[in-house]
């Protein structure tokens, strides 16, 4: 096919024997983790790879991999420093970061160094607010980084070592990750940890703790009821009439609120009749007008629809209408 290694076509093959035969296009996303674990990006070998395997077309495949950002167009280093510079981040100094990070670099945003081993970019937002200014190394993050400490991670990396993240494993290279997020455990030591929630996380919880504040009603100490434990909803019918009708209970309609009773004028039900405008009869089925017909309404329309400006007239060209019409009769 394109070059890729005996494993990683047996590796594509276990991909897709997960899923159901006619779902087949699901393995789609780990399939493209894959090649870019054995590449360090998706390359066109590997959008072309992905469609063979797949039995799609290359555009299929090239319009999911460039949506999610996750999946690398062009060659990228060992190591995706991402710094956050989004509002929160950037408030505390993220913008800061990543300029002296482009400086000590010499590279700037989804651009790698001259050695191939990093490459910087910008990030939106991620997800870690409570611990700005954040940047990630292959997404594991660095957590209240400054300008100095940034430098200190990164000078570590282009050693040749893998400082530790504030929170989770220890780092792996970005072919490394694309593997596991492919679906296939990392065997390296320390390469799963847990970790336990910050006190930037807990501050809200331990705050309301101090000060007596809870959910009204709420006993921490009651179990949460399981679904088949809960007490049978209340019925919703009323008792059948005599003529053994079981119909829902509708309040009258001068017990609605009046938001119900404007959602109902504005959206009726298929049965009541929808009210038009004053003096406007409402339209029901019946023959197409006729071109005259059509051509009376349009220049009725542009009578009481004068231009604002020297902007075209409301209404369409009347020889224009008639070829319209025209077409769409034959």
């Amino acid at each position: 096919m394109m070059g890729f290694s005996e494993e990683t076509y047996g590796r594509a093959r276990e991909i897709i024997a997960r899923y159901p035969a006619d779902r087949s296009r699901s393995a789609l996303l780990p399939l493209l983790h894959l090649v870019q674990s054995e590449e360090g990006y998706v390359s066109p070998a590997g959008v072309t790879f992905c469609a063979e395997v797949l039995g799609l077309n290359k555009a299929q495949v090239g319009a999911v991999a460039t949506f999610y950002t996750m999946y690398k167009r062009r060659p990228t280093g060992d190591w995706l420093v991402s710094v956050c510079t989004n509002t929160m981040c950037n408030v505390l100094g993220g913008q800061q970061v990543y300029d002296t990070l482009s400086e000590h670099l010499g590279v700037g945003h989804d651009e790698t160094t001259s050695d191939g081993s990093i490459t910087l970019e910008h990030a939106e937002c991620l997800a870690a607010c409570d611990y700005g200014p954040v940047m990630t190394v292959n997404y594991d993050f660095f957590d209240q980084v400054d300008p100095d400490s940034a430098v200190g991670v990164v000078n570590e990396l282009r050693a040749g070592n893998r400082p530790a993240p504030s929170r989770g494993a220890r780092l792996c290279t970005l072919k490394e990750m694309s593997l596991q997020l492919a679906g296939f455990s990392d065997e390296r030591e320390g390469a799963v940890a847990d970790g336990v929630a910050g006190d930037p996380t807990l501050r809200g919880l331990r705050l309301a703790e101090q000060h007596g504040i809870s959910v009204k009603g709420f006993d921490p100490n009651t179990p949460i009821k399981r679904k088949q434990d809960a007490a049978p909803a209340p019925a919703t019918t009323r008792p059948a009439a005599a003529t053994g009708s079981t119909a829902p209970d509708v309040p009258a309609p001068d017990q609605k609120s009046p938001q119900l009773r404007t959602a109902e004028t504005r959206a009726p039900d298929a049965k009541t009749p929808a009210p038009d405008a004053p003096g406007v009869a409402t339209p029901v089925d019946g023959e197409p007008p006729a071109p005259a017909d059509a051509q009376a309404a349009a220049a009725a329309g542009t009578a009481t629809n004068p231009p604002a400006s020297d902007g075209k007239p409301a209404g369409d060209d009347a020889e224009q209408q008639q070829r319209s019409l025209k077409e769409a009769q034959s």
